[in-house]
């Protein structure tokens, strides 16, 4: 009995054994696993989030400077759209109004200007026109140097848009009035005149017709590189040589 109540009292005498003699052994197996598993979760659960959080906005955000690239990419695309609408728009207005309004562009109103003139100043002639020439030939015998001879009669005559008259003469209105003087009617076209047959530049005489850049410009021949034409606005019927070598010859008449 002795020796077994001194042994109790030691055993009382460590809190820690009399605590653990106190508990049963299934309490204890059980308090001891419940704080790991407290202390294991309260690290574990911040190190998932963080693993299984961090690529996930990695993937949905790009980086600030391709997200910058791709934004400026953007807005210089929009630009661009909104620049070709632009033009496409004022384009299409553009042709809109000409076709409501009639508008004129400067050469179309310079054009009219100069046929006001040659109306002004056909009002002023009383001489005969190129259908009534041609109906009644003052010069009936055609030849070429007759006509390179009457053409310089009318040197002098202003350059008027349009004209075939003494009151004003174009390019071509002046070598289709000479022409007409002889019966011989021409298209009051420098385009037209020049699609006349050709003739070689050796073969030509005065009395032929020179073209100049495949028919803007003509005049009639009167040798030696020389010729005569009404050559621009301001400027009168007159002679001079022939200034380019881009022309060829071509012949009516005969």
């Amino acid at each position: 009995m002795l020796s077994g109540n001194s042994g109790t009292r030691a055993a009382d005498s460590n809190p820690t054994t009399a605590l653990a003699s106190r508990t049963p052994a299934s309490t204890r197996t059980r308090v001891r696993p419940g704080w790991l598993n407290l202390a294991v979760v309260a690290v574990a659960v911040p190190a998932i989030f963080c693993t299984v959080a961090l690529p996930a906005y990695a993937a949905t955000k790009p980086p600030a400077s391709s997200a910058g690239a791709a934004a400026s990419a953007q807005l210089e695309k929009l630009k661009e759209a909104g620049a070709q609408t632009t033009v496409v728009d004022a384009a299409a207005l553009s042709v809109g109004a000409r076709d409501a309004y009639s508008a004129t562009s400067a050469a179309e109103l310079r054009r009219a200007e100069l046929k006001a003139q040659m109306a002004a100043r056909a009002r002023l002639y009383n001489g005969p026109s190129v259908s009534q020439l041609l109906a009644h030939p003052p010069y009936p015998g055609f030849s070429l140097a007759a006509v390179a001879a009457v053409a310089q009669k009318y040197q002098g005559v202003p350059y008027v848009y349009g004209g075939a008259t003494p009151a004003g003469f174009d390019c071509s209105g002046f070598v289709e009035y000479v022409y007409a003087q002889f019966g011989v009617a021409l298209p009051h076209s420098s385009r037209a005149q020049g699609a006349l047959p050709r003739i070689a530049p050796s073969a030509a005489v005065p009395g032929d017709i020179v073209v100049f850049d495949t028919g803007s410009h003509v005049g009639i021949y009167l040798g030696g590189n020389m010729m005569i034409h009404a050559p621009y606005p301001g400027r009168t019927v007159s002679i001079q040589a022939i200034y380019t070598t881009n022309h060829y010859f071509v012949r009516a008449g005969i």
